[in-house]
């Protein structure tokens, strides 16, 4: 086990007015309050895209698509013109542009870049949306503009990849930067951050399960690892205050395949734009 991890909506400083309305309402009932707990988990926030990412989002050909599997729409960026692609998957709150400095170093090295807007992110349309959406969406766009060489995740996207790839996702080598990891560990560090009883965590995460049916623990990034072959590399930083550096080492122990890098001085979001790291990711997926 590693310690807390913390990811997408509570790894955000959350308002006092919804600290105070969580309390309120935990006093009237617990299942009023994991049905609230819920809705605050699965709702990401929609950020308008910063002016670094525009040339990005204005070169890329941009096509609305559906995603049977769940019945949610997604906004998805091809970006370049090469039979040699590479996925790319942003974390909660984030856009399919947020990876631009990856995506323009593999351009100029003669690869092209699909990337997309999870459900009720960026362009796609939706309020909530949830793990398993990522994953689905990944397996669709690879059904749809596969297959790919290589791809890559942040935070969430890191987590999703990994169980897309478990889930019989096919593609030669992946990078994972600033992923979380053990998945009851982020609803216990999201509980506590509504300053809940720990107990409605377990509640929470019951709810989860009754709605899609399936064991929430079993998404943790370490038991995909676990079951992945193909190369993987792993980066986070050591002041990674959003997701512990503990999540990325727990993760490369349970690849067999794995390797790690280790920054200082990034943090959660940075760490994407850092020249070593994306030079890393390169040479990572061009070597053969």
């Amino acid at each position: 086990m590693t310690k807390k991890t913390s990811i997408h909506v509570q790894s955000l400083k959350i308002p006092r007015f919804i600290l105070l309305t969580s309390k309120l309402i935990s006093l009237i009932s617990p299942k009023l309050i994991t049905l609230f707990a819920a809705k605050l988990f699965t709702t990401p926030i929609k950020y308008k895209v910063p002016k670094r990412e525009l040339e990005m989002n204005h070169k890329s050909t941009q096509k609305l698509i559906v995603i049977p599997a769940i019945k949610k729409q997604i906004m998805v960026y091809n970006y370049g013109e090469s039979e040699k692609k590479i996925l790319l998957v942003h974390g909660w709150s984030g856009r399919g542009t947020q990876l631009f400095k990856i995506a323009d170093e593999f351009l100029k090295v003669g690869y092209s870049t699909i990337s997309f807007d999870a459900p009720a992110h960026g362009k796609s349309p939706g309020k909530t949306t949830i793990m398993v959406d990522f994953i689905a969406a990944i397996l669709e766009i690879d059904n749809q503009f596969g297959p790919f060489e290589a791809v890559i995740g942040h935070s969430l996207g890191g987590m999703s990849i990994l169980n897309a790839i478990k889930k019989g996702f096919k593609v030669n080598k992946a990078v994972v930067i600033g992923s979380g990891d053990i998945v009851q560990d982020i609803m216990d560090d999201f509980v506590a951050k509504l300053k809940l009883n720990p107990s409605i965590s377990t509640r929470l995460r019951l709810h989860f399960e009754r709605k899609y049916k399936e064991e929430m623990n079993t998404y943790s990034a370490f038991l995909a690892a676990k079951e992945i072959s193909i190369p993987v590399l792993v980066i986070h930083d050591n002041n990674d205050h959003e997701v512990p550096v503990t999540a990325g080492i727990n993760i490369h122990k349970h690849l067999k395949n794995g390797e790690l890098l280790l920054t200082d001085g990034l943090g959660h979001r940075k760490i994407l734009g850092n020249s070593k790291v994306i030079e890393k990711t390169v040479q990572f997926i061009q070597n053969k």
